[in-house]
């Protein structure tokens, strides 16, 4: 995937500063672009960044699309650049707040934006770029009519539908296209607004030398367009088109009693033993779009597909589940044949098998090495940058479902134990910041690639942690403000990524690696 040592910042597109109560793809985006240039940075990684849903939180791993954009992260600056909008129709809310996202109040607030901006759009007629591409966009269709749906049915899950439209009869599906035609067309044109400014926000950060690393979950939503529109392809009662079994992993570092995470399971084979052939073009349609959005793609939970936890939908826990065998590497095969080489980064977190290992190895994915799991136990321990065995690998000082690393060290949960054996290895200095240790063991390790949390970069604590695994609320809200993002800042990490030879290659070539 990438084979010079480099580094980069983990920082979701929500997490943005910005005066709209969330982060978006204009001002504040372009701006953390050049940041990052400052910082000598050579990628930024995000979280996915598809529709979200109060019903789970607004978690980016519950999408409501496993291939549409948040319509809370378009930018109502360039709609008014677009002509879409007038200036004065952009009243900002004065209580949005500039370190948390109130997700409610930030919907109400977008909503109201994309409505006018689609009024007028409409006033305008269709344009060549907007046909081109709801052309280029085959699972527009299906999600258009999907979220059409929701709000005929007050965002009742598609499961409680109509048993016609639930279960997508010709008849119902051309009845009720006909009948949301203006509802279809809307959310066409908000898709549109967000992949436009999206190749606005990407074209800038490759001239800016950045490259973005996305993030696919293995899984998808039940109440989703893409469970919804492709029932074929996942572990479905016959009857009631409920999950029979549902995802996610055993017992582990995060929870005692698992994450039970609800998602459909996919349902790989046909009753023959024969690979699901709708389910491998879902799949290739999915790592198509994503490779056309992204330049890198972080496949969370990668480990489910040489073999997944099942827990029957019945049971309140992860704790009952049995693992059960992938589609390990005939469907990594299948890929690769129909799409080349797959710019991918294996999530090898949690319960990892030699048969996960060779998966992985098999594809020349690099794996991840998080640095907080580095101390709980004895010198064998793989995180430990002494035991990383390739270059081929991603190191993190965290991730987005970690505590920051200042909150992990100040943290009552944490061994004592642990805390000084951290110290020890970074040979810290009395008054040393830990986040800076940390961040030095990782820059100095093997790994070709260094990412490190934007929370860890600025020495930020627990309050400003992203998201507890196991737990269904209060996660996802944290936002940076733009004060934080500064130029002693970027100077201080790009030290740091000079130090370790970490500068980019095109810094390296124009002369700007400092003496």
């Amino acid at each position: 995937m990438h084979n010079q040592r480099s580094s980069g910042v983990l920082l979701h597109l929500t997490s943005l500063p910005g005066p709209f109560g969330i982060g978006t793809l204009g001002k504040s985006a372009f701006e953390f672009v050049d940041f990052l240039n400052a910082a000598g940075q050579s990628f930024w990684q995000i979280l996915p960044y598809g529709p979200v849903s109060g019903i789970f939180d607004n978690s980016p791993y519950m999408s409501l699309s496993a291939f549409a954009g948040n319509p809370l992260l378009i930018d109502p600056a360039q709609l008014v650049g677009a002509g879409l909008l007038r200036r004065e129709q952009v009243e900002i809310p004065h209580d949005f707040s500039e370190y948390q996202v109130d997700f409610a109040a930030v919907r109400a607030f977008k909503d109201k934006i994309l409505e006018l901006a689609f009024l007028e759009f409409r006033l305008v007629g269709d344009s060549a770029p907007f046909a081109d591409f709801c052309q280029a966009m085959p699972w527009l269709d299906d999600y258009a009519l999907f979220m059409a749906l929701r709000e005929e049915f007050a965002a009742a899950p598609w499961l409680s539908w109509p048993t016609d439209i639930a279960r997508r009869t010709p008849e119902a599906l051309a009845q009720w296209r006909e009948t949301l035609t203006e509802r279809i067309f809307f959310h066409r044109f908000v898709q549109f607004c967000f992949f436009s400014q999206w190749q606005i926000l990407r074209d800038y950060t490759h001239s800016h030398g950045v490259r973005i690393i996305g993030d696919i979950p293995i899984y998808v939503a039940l109440d989703s367009a893409d469970v919804w529109a492709h029932q074929e392809c996942f572990v479905l009662d016959p009857e009631t088109g409920q999950p029979t079994h549902v995802a996610g992993v055993p017992p582990d570092y995060f929870s005692d009693t698992g994450q039970r995470w609800g998602n459909p399971l996919f349902k790989w084979y046909s009753d023959r033993g024969e690979m699901n052939v709708s389910l491998l073009d879902w799949w290739g349609q999915r790592f198509r779009h994503i490779c056309q959005t992204v330049d890198v793609v972080r496949i969370d939970h990668f480990r489910g597909f040489e073999a997944y936890w099942q827990i029957p939908a019945s049971e309140e826990t992860a704790i009952n589940g049995e693992w059960v065998k992938g589609p390990g590497l005939v469907f990594f095969s299948e890929m690769k044949k129909h799409l080349g080489e797959l710019p991918i980064i294996a999530e090898d977190l949690g319960v990892i098998t030699p048969e996960v290992e060779l998966l992985r190895d098999t594809f020349g994915f690099p794996g991840m090495k998080v640095l907080q799991f580095a101390f709980d136990s004895d010198e064998h321990n793989a995180y430990l940058p002494h035991n990383y065995t390739t270059v081929n690998c991603v190191a993190y000082t965290g991730t987005h479902d970690n505590d920051t690393t200042l909150g992990w060290y100040f943290s009552n949960t944490v061994m004592q134990a642990s805390k000084t054996k951290a110290l020890r290895y970074a040979h810290s200095q009395p008054g040393s910041p830990i986040h800076w240790d940390f961040i030095r063991l990782a820059y100095g390790s093997v790994a070709n690639l260094v990412i490190v949390p934007l929370q860890d970069v600025l020495g930020f604590g627990s309050d400003c942690r992203m998201n507890i695994p196991g737990t269904s609320q209060g996660n996802w809200r944290w936002r940076c403000a733009a004060r934080f993002l500064n130029d002693e800042t970027a100077r201080a990490l790009r030290d740091e990524v000079v130090f370790y030879n970490r500068l980019p290659i095109h810094a390296v070539d124009s002369g700007e690696r400092e003496k």
